[in-house]
């Protein structure tokens, strides 16, 4: 795997983690249709997933 600086990984989780509230909030509207509901309930999933690798290679440093 690569290695990525603490900074970098912090500066990542942000991002991600703001993207990923965006897309929460996005869930909680109603607003979407089928497809486009399917394919955030996918980013959020990987969203989440991404965030959690990323502490965990936080916390191994």
């Amino acid at each position: 795997m690569n290695e990525y600086t603490k900074q970098e990984l912090e500066e990542t989780k942000t991002a991600l983690a703001s993207t990923l509230h965006k897309c929460e909030k996005m869930q909680e509207s109603g607003r979407l249709q089928s497809s486009q509901k399917t394919l955030n309930d996918r980013r959020v999933k990987a969203l989440r997933i991404a965030l959690t690798l990323i502490e965990k290679e936080m916390r191994s440093k």
